[in-house]
């Protein structure tokens, strides 16, 4: 059975890919607003992890959208986590099983269990998390068992999160970021596997 699993390239949602490929067909899944953005980093990450991999287009005007909603709030959370509702429902009506890489003490972006029962009634479909149970230490320990990837700030390391293109946005739109998003807010980028 293919699952198809949202994919930024970094070590949370590839631990998670090697978790799920265990019993399913996993497929990588990455969203994107602008269809133009290259996303060469996380290609490579997905040929490290010798699984199929699609990037996927939200559209610029719902770039406008995610944007206006962080300048709203005056933070990235609310945001982040539509954009992140939005994503798993377009992967729930093509794949059975749905899936993440958001671990026990995520807070961003991270879907209630509400959340989740509805897509799973909405589009019969199973949506899992299997790093869920984990926390971060444990997270680090194990993709450090099985990956190789890179450290660094949002916006340095070319992986596709969602947080780097709606930055942008809101300094197109003439706003500074710093205040309204964590300051030096760790991500990661997977280069390779160890063949563990």
């Amino acid at each position: 059975m293919k699952a198809g699993l949202l994919f930024s390239g970094g070590k949370d949602s590839s631990l998670a890919a090697l978790m799920l490929a265990r019993d399913y067909e996993v497929e990588l899944n990455t969203f994107v607003f602008d269809p133009e953005r290259e996303l060469p980093s996380v290609e490579a990450a997905a040929r490290a992890l010798g699984l199929p991999w699609h990037k996927r287009s939200f559209g610029l005007e719902y770039l406008d959208e995610a944007a206006h909603m962080v300048l709203a709030s005056g933070y990235p959370n609310d945001a982040i986590t539509a954009v992140h509702r939005r994503a798993v429902e377009a992967l729930a009506q093509e794949y059975e099983v749905v899936g993440d890489g958001t671990r026990l003490n995520d807070r961003v972006p991270m879907l209630t269990k509400s959340d989740v029962l509805r897509i799973a009634d909405r589009y019969g479909c199973s949506y899992v998390r299997p790093l869920l149970g984990y926390g971060k230490a444990e997270v680090q320990r194990l993709a450090g068992r099985y990956l190789i990837f890179a450290n660094g700030e949002t916006g340095t390391l070319g992986n596709g999160d969602y947080e780097y293109e709606i930055r942008a946005a809101i300094e197109r739109m003439g706003h500074h970021c710093e205040g309204l998003f964590p300051p030096h807010h760790g991500q990661s980028l997977v280069v390779g596997a160890t063949g563990t």
